[in-house]
């Protein structure tokens, strides 16, 4: 056998690593294919003795597809999207405004507890699940799609239960942080200070996606996946894994928790959850039962950075409503 080591580009997530280093090693020259995200390079075990340009012509022609490209040697990255930023700051605008007349005239306000209606929720859940929620949960729902796949398997009751389990189980816990609110007695200006601190993280996170703060590069370990892939894919068990996804780190998640536990009801808290978690489920399905290309295209940059504008303005806004709620400042706009 034979080690090569290449650098792989187009990478962002514990997704990515799971998807190229299944798609290598579902090639019969490749024995083992391991990817390392932080230093963006992939190490290949190959059966055959080959040529460096003989290896990276059969794989970029099976990777290029996906969106990677392999190559012998480091490629520096090239800011090709620095004006994105002054497009989409429009763009964010434009929909806020829209966003927020709809929330003043009540047709987006479904008027449940705390400054942050399910209809917010939903909105953040789809943006976060084009972000955070897509690099740590799209890594375990490809992991349960190959080994679907590895088991030549049409069956796609185990995918179902994953999503069903992770919406129904988000509602349940998004309840039951409600209560918990509720039971220590949520006073009002602790519940103020709880709104400022979810706001502060969709501030932080909003200015990840524009581009202020390096972005995070966190992701779960291999071991988790392998250990995902090697169970045996019962209803029950994708079901719980499903649920289970509430307590993985997400910035955006645990700012809603923080609102649904400041809800102080479980009528609440539960439609915070279930509603970001619906905002999730169009992508998360995507990855799922199919291929998300758009995280990918020439757009991906410009819609990730007017997302960020989006999420900066409504935490601006959730703390300035948190401040005026508490005193401290007077009101200048409600959410």
């Amino acid at each position: 056998m034979k080690k090569y080591t290449l650098y792989v580009s187009g990478t962002h997530c514990a997704s990515c690593k799971i998807l190229i280093e299944d798609t290598l090693q579902e090639q019969g020259f490749i024995v083992n294919a391991k990817v390392n995200l932080q230093k963006e390079l992939v190490e290949i075990e190959t059966k055959t003795e080959l040529q460096v340009h003989e290896v990276l012509a059969k794989v970029n022609e099976v990777i290029e597809p996906l969106g990677y490209t392999f190559s012998a040697h480091k490629v520096a990255h090239v800011k090709e999207h620095t004006n994105d930023i002054w497009k989409a700051l429009p763009i964010g605008i434009i929909f806020l405004v829209l966003f927020f007349s709809l929330q003043k005239s009540g047709v987006l306000n479904f008027g449940i507890g705390g400054g942050v209606t399910p209809t917010t929720s939903f909105l953040i859940g789809v943006i976060a699940s084009l972000s955070s929620c897509l690099a740590i949960v799209g890594g375990l729902i490809l992991s349960l799609s190959a080994k679907i796949a590895e088991d030549n398997s049409d069956n796609k009751k185990p995918l179902f239960a994953f999503h069903f389990g992770r919406v129904f189980g988000f509602a349940l816990l998004g309840g039951v942080l409600g209560l918990l609110g509720e039971a220590l007695g949520v006073s009002f200006i602790f519940s103020g200070i709880l709104g400022i601190v979810a706001s502060l993280v969709m501030i932080v996170l909003g200015a990840n996606l524009v581009g202020l703060f390096k972005k995070s590069s966190f992701t779960l370990p291999t071991s988790i996946f392998s250990f995902f892939r090697k169970m045996e894919y019962n209803t029950l068990t994708p079901l719980l894994i499903g649920a289970a996804t509430f307590f993985l780190p997400c910035g955006f998640t645990q700012s809603m928790q923080i609102s649904a536990l400041s809800s102080g009801s479980f009528i609440s808290g539960a439609l915070i959850m279930f509603s970001f978690a619906l905002g999730t489920l169009p992508v998360l399905s995507l990855v799922s039962f199919g291929s998300m290309s758009f995280a990918k295209s020439k757009y991906a940059p410009l819609f990730f950075k007017s997302a960020g504008v989006i999420v900066l303005g409504l935490g601006i806004f959730a703390l300035l409503a948190g401040l005026a709620g508490l005193g401290i400042i007077n009101p200048l706009f409600t959410l």
